[in-house]
Formats: C-alpha cells, sequence, structure tokens
C-alpha cells in the first residue's frame, strides 16, 4: 500500500508522511524542497521500516500535477491512499495584494489538487479501491474578507470533495474533505493571518493531531471531518445566521 502525500515537507503534510509510516503504508512526499523531503523520508525509514519516495516539484506551476504522476509512474508505483494537503493563504484585502500570489494560490489550492484527484483516480477506478483526502478548512464554510480568495479556495475544495465522492461510490473509493480550523504550523508565517503568528497567546492543535484525526475519518470513509467540537458548531451554524452577519462576524475575526 502507497500514500501519496503533498506538501508533505512541513506541518499537517509531514504529520500525515508520519501517520502513514507509522502504520506500515509507504509514502510518496512532495513539497518543492529536496532537503526536507531527504530528510524526512531518511528519518521515516529508520524508524518505521517502511519505503519512502521523496519527490521536488512546485505545486503551484499549472502543469506540476502531470510531472508528479509520470514521475510516480516512472518509479513504477500505484496510489492507493492521495492526500492532497499542499496549499497556503494570504492575508490582506484583495485589491491591496499581490496578484501573482493569488494566481499561484489558485493554481495550488485548486488547478493542482483537482488534477492530481483526476490523474489518480483512474488506476482507483480500475482497482475499484482506493482514498482520496482533500484538505479544505473551515474556512469552506463562509466567506472571508481579508482572505477572500484563501477562503473561497477552501469553498471550492469542499463542494468538489462532496461531488466526486458521491460519483465514486460504486468504484469503491471514498473522499474525505478535512476541516480543520486555525492549527500550529507554518501555514500563519506565509499567510500573515494574525491569530496563528502568536501561539502563546491563542493555543491551537498540532498539526500531529490533525493529521491523527484526519487519517482516521480517512481510513473510516468520513466525507466531512471536521477538526475540534467548536469548529463543528460554528461551521453548523453558519447555515442559520444570515450571510452579511457571517461576513461581518468572520471579518472582524481574521482582520
Amino acid at each position: 500500500m502507497i500514500a501519496l502525500i503533498t506538501g508533505a515537507s512541513k506541518g499537517i503534510g509531514r504529520a500525515f508522511a508520519t501517520e502513514f509510516a507509522k502504520n506500515g503504508i509507504d509514502v510518496i512526499l512532495i513539497a518543492r524542497s529536496q532537503s526536507l523531503l531527504d530528510e524526512l523520508a531518511k528519518k521515516i525509514r529508520s524508524k518505521y521500516s517502511i519505503k519512502a519516495y521523496p519527490i521536488a516539484i512546485d505545486l503551484s506551476i499549472q502543469s506540476s500535477a502531470e510531472d508528479v504522476y509520470r514521475s510516480v509512474n516512472d518509479l513504477g508505483l500505484t496510489v492507493d491512499f492521495l492526500v492532497n494537503n499542499a496549499g497556503f493563504g494570504d492575508h490582506g484585502y484583495f485589491a491591496d495584494s499581490n496578484r501573482q500570489k493569488q494566481t499561484e494560490m489558485i493554481n495550488l489550492n485548486i488547478i493542482t489538487l483537482t488534477q492530481l484527484a483526476h490523474l489518480f483516480v483512474q488506476n482507483m477506478k480500475e482497482k475499484c479501491s482506493g482514498k482520496i483526502l482533500n484538505v479544505a478548512s473551515t474556512a469552506a464554510f463562509q466567506p472571508g474578507p481579508s482572505m477572500s480568495v484563501y477562503f473561497a479556495t477552501k469553498s471550492y475544495v469542499l463542494s468538489f470533495s462532496e461531488a466526486i465522492a458521491e460519483e465514486l461510490k460504486p468504484y469503491n473509493i471514498t473522499v474525505t474533505a478535512l476541516c480543520p480550523g486555525p492549527t500550529e504550523s507554518d501555514f500563519g508565517k506565509v499567510s500573515g493571518f494574525k491569530l496563528l503568528l502568536n501561539p502563546k497567546k491563542n493555543k491551537f492543535p498540532s498539526s500531529q493531531e490533525v493529521a491523527e484525526f484526519g487519517y482516521d475519518k480517512m481510513m473510516q470513509g468520513k466525507l466531512i471531518a471536521i477538526h475540534g467540537f467548536f469548529n463543528s458548531i460554528q461551521a453548523t451554524a453558519v447555515r442559520f445566521f444570515p450571510r452579511n452577519i457571517i461576513r461581518k462576524i468572520t471579518h472582524l475575526k481574521i482582520k
């Protein structure tokens, strides 16, 4: 059995790699940094006696999904578990944002995720088995003023995951949309999300906690997996309030 994990060098992706490895599942590790991937691969090979294949590819480039698929085929490997974890956010008002950064975010959070799912699901359909986990967010449940593009990309991930889950049921393929809230990781540094920049003031779950939760829900075939009791309540509550109120509350929270 083999799991392919994107964004595997840090944060939740790195924790996912450890989670699969400790359960005896070989891993294909995808991220930009070859050195970080090599270090992780060496560590989990030694500790868990599994095979680990580090492949350095920048997934924010639109053609990158095909590069990943080609590299996996060249290794003669077949993916049983696909974890689309790679993604990043950006904080600030849309009109003042960097257009190139927003484009790369859409490429990574939406286009590459979609293309990887499409490429690797073909073999899963042939085998009539497989599992896909797409990392969405609690951001998927409402619009996010001051993080507008990021929230929109995660809404796409959630909706896309729900739709293909229904389509793939006849093939014994499950799809899980993992929706964590704020998590201790490098996300805050990259996005500039203030709540995550002060871990002493704001105590959030670790990447390992979120990965363990996501792994369990993926193996159970759970479709929407919201990490944390209060996150679940908030994600449900947004359906019962006017959208103009939700927008204002979200804006104040992440401003």
